[in-house]
């Protein structure tokens, strides 16, 4: 551990956090990384244990990017601080990684890159210079960092594991900080305990004071460092001992800040003027602040008297004794001087080319509305925009919308602020501007912008009346859209029914055929792919099946057609694919989602499409798959700071064994809030679950109101559970028609699957002399698909038949063959009856226990299995959002987990479909 000695007396009674951050710095020299937020109140000692960091970082690279007020809506300000001096590395990173900085930083053009691709892009860069030389990266002031980098160095933080790299945030106490760098592990700092504090007192004090009264002053203090300092220096023992005597409070606190305000009152006017124009800056540039000076016809020797008050020195650039002393500077002063002082800094911007610090200074000096300078800062949103700043692109266009007077002009500023907050996952203040909006003055394009985002954000929120209504409000804006945007409005009609889907049959103001109808009425709107999507939509809701088909293939084909850009329908895909029963081209359109998705960094659809790609397992039967996409989720969400045990998914914990009642709470919770589509995949895991423990009854009794209520692919997918448990029950004969569907279905769809599901549940109510056939047709079709379950099942089907035929030989086979797929795929209850069957044979059935596979973690399962694939170390740490060092970690830990030496015996351990 470094020497505490008196470097700097706060470090006094600071052992024990010194000891964690040395601790961390020496993890991080070995290849371990690391990262820590300190937190604490003003004073409280923050930036001298970073400073004390930093001086005894042996062998160490430090950059250092403190956040400031100038800068808080300069999207990525902080971030390129940060990586300046990396540069040199960039050629070395991804080149998509790579771009993704350029761009943030503007020195590229190009697509604007999603924060947490940027945030990828920075984790390679410090990796990549982690190579070269151990990094220590400090951000004080973390509170003032804009909204942009703060993201992208949570990001960082929480993907931080084998890289030669410890970042260390320092923020005071602030809403804000907490919620981005949420999961980010924090040290907070409290004030020092009485013996500590009475040391500090000592050390500093020019006499030793009385212990009776060091210790007072320690307790009123509350340890706080920086009180402690001033007070031994600026009080004798005698004025301290008079407070004591009178039992006056010592001066801590406001009284602290009372204490500063009068030492800049007996300062000259124009060295006050000095100091805040100093504070105003900001950022601590001693140019601008000159020549602002100088603008303002201040002394020359004005900072002359700020130095000699110790209240900041004057080097470089401007430093002040510390943050509490400049926030009472600019606090305490009148509102025209800091307008005043603002605007010559806005000026001395203009002249030396800074217009990003000029806009932020225009604003700030602005007394009312201001059209001139409201334009400016669209024009700064704009750029912020193209960088991927959307959070600074809301708060520029919110301030241009304050300096705006009213009418359309007002309202249009705040609805662009509303669609950026929104984007930025600020929803809060994107539902405030909303409502800051004058509806009743928009035209109708904006107005139907205003409905769809308050239709999404319903979503986001989990809002129920914005849930059963958002489909209504989304074709109500598409109508809107009619005439004057039809791009919008056929987006607008595709994202009506995906919200249809989640609420399903709890929708409200809408029905299915006149959603159809008016998807219908939308194709002719313009030509190309999108027409063909809604065509192909609207066929499925309002034509016979056989009619349906050919144009819900055209759909698909044109979804599958469109360039990655335009690849954000995976919801569509999914209903599309499920209604043609086609497992592999769902899995495909969903995969290439995910792709697109992970190379362009956008997490949040990352996150919707392994979401999709879990459930879709479950439909495929597949649970031990489906877990592994939950589990992504769930890191996913780790890494974007969102608490991962909220991700639950209901119809897998029914698969994997929990407890029925525990899976219906979820459910209709997930109801209570509109999600009715999230309902009925929990129930149909229910009913699978209660098929699987041979509880026909109650699966059929679950099933036959779903059935009933009809909705689209939905219902498609029941139908073949409803079959089993109908027939198990003894109501065959109430399934019929059912079984009759299916076989419609397989006409003409023609896919492995529908042929393997039709030809089981006719076997189910087949005689006995055309039931072998089925059950070795429904074997032979379910073979060809990618449904493992289901051919599982199938076995279990027809060897459950032989065994109750007395052809107890054949039965084993067939029965083993499910038992084997079953505990393949994690499907215990399945497992279970096919155990129970088997051992009706005479064959005792042991629980597979040789899984070595699960002996992995999640991450290095992940790892595992793309590495399997053929994909290399960059490829799986972009596809995780790992560096390629943790990468390289992981596939260490398995290698020696499984025994293997090479990736090709990673392959025969993990072989593809």
């Amino acid at each position: 551990m470094p020497s505490i000695d008196v470097v700097n007396p706060v470090v006094v009674g600071r052992a024990t956090e010194l000891g964690r951050l040395s601790a961390l710095a020496a993890a991080a020299r070995n290849g371990h990384g690391a990262a820590l937020l300190i937190r604490g109140d003003p004073g409280i000692g923050k930036t001298v244990l970073m400073t004390e960091l930093a001086r005894t970082a042996p062998g160490t690279r430090v950059l250092r990017a403190d956040g400031f007020d100038a800068e808080s809506e300069m999207p990525y300000a902080v971030l390129q601080r940060i990586g300046r001096p990396l540069t040199a590395h960039l050629d070395s990173l991804q080149p998509t990684h790579a771009m993704a900085l350029r761009i943030a930083a503007g020195i590229a053009e190009g697509p604007p890159p999603d924060r947490y691709l940027v945030g990828l892009g920075m984790l390679s860069l410090l990796a990549a210079a982690g190579e070269h030389e151990p990094i220590t990266c400090l951000v004080d002031d973390a509170h003032l960092v804009d909204t942009e980098s703060l993201e992208v160095l949570a990001f960082v933080a929480r993907r931080l594991e084998a890289e030669r790299v410890l970042l260390v945030l320092v923020a005071r106490p602030d809403a804000r900080v907490d919620l981005v760098a949420a999961g980010v592990p924090v040290l907070e700092l409290e004030g020092l305990d009485t013996l500590s504090s009475v040391q500090l007192l000592n050390r500093t004090a020019p006499v030793p004071l009385d212990p009776l009264l060091a210790t007072r002053v320690a307790e009123q203090t509350g340890g706080n460092p920086l009180a402690l300092v001033e007070l031994s220096r600026e009080f004798t023992a005698a004025q301290l001992t008079h407070s004591w005597a009178a039992q006056e409070p010592v001066p801590v606190g406001s009284r602290l800040e009372a204490h500063y305000v009068q030492r800049i009152e007996r300062l000259p006017r124009d060295s006050r003027r000095w100091l805040l124009l100093a504070a105003a800056e900001s950022v601590g540039d001693i140019g601008l602040i000159t020549s602002a000076a100088r603008r303002l016809g201040l002394a020359p020797g004005a900072s002359t008297a700020v130095e000699s008050a110790q209240l900041a020195t004057v080097r470089d650039a401007v430093v002040f004794r510390h943050s509490l002393v400049k926030s009472v500077v600019y606090n305490t002063a009148t509102d025209a001087d800091r307008r005043r002082v603002h605007d010559a800094l806005r000026a001395e911007s203009d002249a030396v080319g800074r217009a990003d610090l000029a806009v932020w200074h225009a604003a700030a000096a602005s007394a009312g509305a201001d059209e001139a300078i409201a334009l400016r800062l669209e024009s700064a949103a704009e750029s912020a925009g193209e960088r991927g700043g959307s959070a600074s692109q809301a708060r520029l266009l919110t301030r241009a919308a304050e300096l705006t007077t009213g009418g359309s002009l007002r309202s249009g500023r705040l609805l662009n602020a509303a669609e950026a907050a929104a984007q930025a996952g600020a929803v809060t203040l994107a539902l405030d501007l909303i409502d800051q909006i004058d509806i009743d003055g928009l035209d109708p394009v904006s107005s139907g912008r205003v409905l769809q985002l308050q239709a999404l954000v319903a979503l986001f929120v989990a809002d129920r009346e914005g849930v059963v209504t958002g489909a209504a409000h989304m074709l109500r804006a598409a109508e809107l859209f009619h005439g004057a945007a039809p791009e919008l409005e056929q987006r607008a009609l595709i994202r009506a029914f995906e919200i249809l889907l989640v609420a399903e049959w709890a929708a409200q103001d809408v029905t299915l055929p006149e959603l159809g109808k008016r998807l219908a009425d939308g194709v002719g709107v313009r030509d190309g792919p999108m027409s063909r999507i809604l065509r192909g939509l609207s066929a499925h809701i309002l034509l016979p099946y056989e009619q349906a088909v050919p144009l819900m293939r055209d759909a698909l084909a044109a979804l599958s057609a469109m360039d990655d850009e335009g690849f954000d329908s995976g919801t569509v895909g999914v209903a599309l694919t499920m209604a043609l029963w086609d497992d592999r081209a769902c899995v495909e359109l969903l995969d290439r989602s995910l792709r697109t998705a992970r190379d362009r960094g956008r997490l949040r659809e990352v996150d919707t499409t392994l979401w999709l790609l879990g459930l879709v397992e479950l439909v495929r039967g597949d649970p031990a798959t489906s877990d592994r996409y939950i589990e992504q989720v769930r890191e996913l969400r780790r890494a974007i700071g969102y608490s991962a045990e909220q991700v639950v998914n209901a119809a897998f914990l029914a698969w994997a064994g929990a407890q029925l009642a525990e899976v219906e709470s979820i459910a209709d919770g997930a109801l209570v809030t509109g999600f009715a589509g999230a309902w009925t995949i929990a129930m149909m895991g229910v009913s699978i679950r209660d098929i699987a423990d041979g509880h026909y009854r109650d699966a059929y009794e679950r099933l036959r109101p779903m059935v009933t209520r009809e909705f689209l692919q939905v219902t498609y997918q029941q139908l073949p559970e409803y079959v089993e448990a109908a027939v198990r029950s003894g109501h065959a004969e109430q399934v019929r028609g059912s079984v009759d569907r299916l076989a419609e279905f397989a006409r003409h769809a023609g896919t492995p699957w529908i042929r393997g599901v039709a030809a089981r549940s006719a076997a189910l109510l087949a005689e006995d002399d055309r039931a072998e056939a089925l059950y070795l047709e429904a074997i032979a079709q379910l073979s060809a698909s990618t449904l493992v379950a289901d051919v599982g099942r199938a076995h279990l089907l027809y060897g459950e038949w032989l065994r109750r035929g007395k052809r107890r030989h054949d039965a084993r086979e067939h029965l083993q063959k499910a038992l084997l797929i079953f505990e393949r795929c994690h499907a215990p209850a399945f497992a279970g009856r096919a155990r129970r069957e088997l051992e009706g044979t005479g064959v005792r059935a042991g629980v597979d226990a040789s899984r070595s596979a699960d002996d992995l973690t999640p991450q290095e399962s992940a790892v595992a299995r793309l590495a399997a694939s053929g994909r290399t170390n960059p490829e799986i740490g972009a596809a995780l959002f790992i560096s390629v060092n943790t990468v390289d970690y992981h596939l260490r830990k398995v290698f020696r987990k499984l025994g293997v030496t090479s990736r090709r015996q990673l392959s025969e351990r993990f072989p593809t479909d």
